[in-house]
């Protein structure tokens, strides 16, 4: 068969390029040799915001007494909550997969091998293998969760982000190794759950890339939830106990837990896939490299989404896709541009930022002006019960260009998007805060931060 666009991977980086090019006209192959949707989909974004809305549900039953609310009795049926998560993400692939017949997308199961800047062969899971032909081909096979062999993985006791989500009952305790985005998302659900949670993280703190006031104020509201954090520590050996594991530390100290999960990155899925053959550069840790407009060194050979190493997010991975396609099916020539890319950590309270934080624009010697607002000043985070956290905002000095905002509290995820718009589209300070915003609403906190720019909040 030949083909306009073979697509590699059929992650949301993948799928979403297959897509928007049949939507341009052109015929289209898509190769997944698992479930499309990948990773976010099956073991990830999906399936763990699932899981973030159960323990949110038991949160807000033990707090019930604070509304006015008297609940007795209730139990945990974790079976329940992991065959919620398993339909909510049955539920979103049938739709994937719906979408993909619509747009008259060919979707090959398989694992593929690129041969060459045109052709690509797969190997059947029936054993058979067959041989397609594409003028363009787009790497979108994603990423993998990363190990090192002395953390002792062996996908029972010490177990990654992969196997979690499959676990049959809710560990009594659970050591969690990385205290980046997926490590504290998981120690707020297990917390949630009742599971005495430890947190080791080799940095100075935990969630390293936010914004250093956000995290320092996190930090103190994990402890308040009676989970442990222990920044600047060195695993140096993992081992299997009669009731668990037992963890060793640089320092000696030796931690023990029912489960370990193992969360220290990823790694990119670029072995087997034939490029080293066809001359497809990799970098120092086996990410494809790209240019601006997704183009690898070979013409004709393209790639997107975290195998990429750019930013590993979902919704980059299909920003990516669509301008790819849309550079060579649309006729256009846009370059793909970072500056304004949403980060969502969905914990409790959530986190959420875009552009540049105050410690990044301090670094580049960059004059700056801050606004901050607390939700204790919000009326409906008040009506909420939901206080914890702020919206701080970073504008440039002279030009009062909107270079960043960072939010933690209730519904933060949501709230960023009104905050990319304003970084991408150039916004000041003064247009934001002088955008009537309904009340009451979370989203007053943005206005009353804006204003806190040039020190006009209101209620603060």
């Amino acid at each position: 068969m030949s083909y306009d666009l073979i697509v590699i991977g059929g992650g949301p980086g993948g799928y979403v390029a297959a897509i928007r090019a049949a939507q341009l006209g052109a015929k289209v192959a898509l190769v997944e040799k698992d479930s499309v949707g990948g990773t976010c989909l099956n073991r990830g974004c999906i399936p763990t915001k699932a899981l973030i809305a159960s323990a949110s549900v038991l949160e807000n039953i033990k707090n019930a007494a604070n509304f006015g609310l008297q609940v007795e009795n209730y139990k945990i049926d974790f079976g329940q909550i992991m065959a919620r998560k398993d339909a909510v993400v049955k539920h979103m692939l049938t739709g994937v997969n719906y979408l993909i017949k619509k747009n008259k997308i060919d979707l090959i199961s398989g694992t593929a091998k690129v041969l060459s800047n045109s052709m690509v062969e797969v190997q059947k899971q029936d054993g058979s293998v067959e041989k397609i032909e594409g003028k363009n081909i787009i790497l979108a096979t994603g990423s993998e969760p990363a190990l090192i062999a002395s953390l002792g993985y062996n996908g029972k006791t010490v177990i990654t982000s992969n196997e979690i989500l499959n676990i049959e009952s809710i560990p009594e305790s659970l050591l969690i190794i990385g205290g980046g985005v997926i490590g504290c998302e998981f120690a707020t659900i297990f917390a949630a759950l009742g599971s005495k949670i430890t947190i080791v993280e080799a940095m100075p703190s935990i969630l390293p890339m936010v914004d250093s006031e956000l995290t320092k104020r996190f930090a103190l509201l994990l402890k308040k939830r009676g989970i442990t954090v222990k920044t600047k520590a060195m695993i140096t050996a993992v081992k299997e106990t009669e009731n668990g594991v037992s963890a060793e530390l640089e320092s000696g100290e030796v931690l023990t837990a029912e489960k370990v999960l193992i969360s220290i990155g990823r790694t990119f899925n670029t072995k087997g896939l034939g490029l080293e053959e066809v001359g497809v550069e990799l970098g120092p840790k086996g990410e494809i490299l790209v240019n601006d407009y997704m183009e690898t060194n070979v013409p004709g050979i393209y790639a997107i989404g975290d195998v990429t190493n750019k930013i590993q997010l979902a919704h980059v991975a299909s920003a990516q896709g669509i301008l790819l396609v849309e550079n060579l099916f649309g006729g256009k020539r846009e370059k793909m541009k970072y500056n304004a890319v949403p980060s969502c950590i969905f914990t409790a309270p959530e986190i959420a930022s875009v552009g540049i934080s105050e410690d990044q624009a301090k670094q580049q010697g960059m004059a700056i002006n801050v606004g901050k607002f607390p939700f204790t000043a919000c009326g409906k985070a008040v009506c909420l019960g939901e206080t914890d956290g702020m919206v701080k905002f970073i504008a440039d000095k002279e030009t009062d260009k909107v270079l960043g905002v960072h939010i933690m509290g209730p519904h933060a995820t949501d709230l960023i998007a009104e905050a990319t718009l304003a970084v991408n589209m150039g916004l000041t300070s003064e247009q934001l805060a002088k955008t009537i915003h309904a009340h009451p609403t979370l989203a007053e906190t943005l206005m009353e931060a804006a204003e806190g720019v040039h020190g006009k909040s209101i209620h603060i």
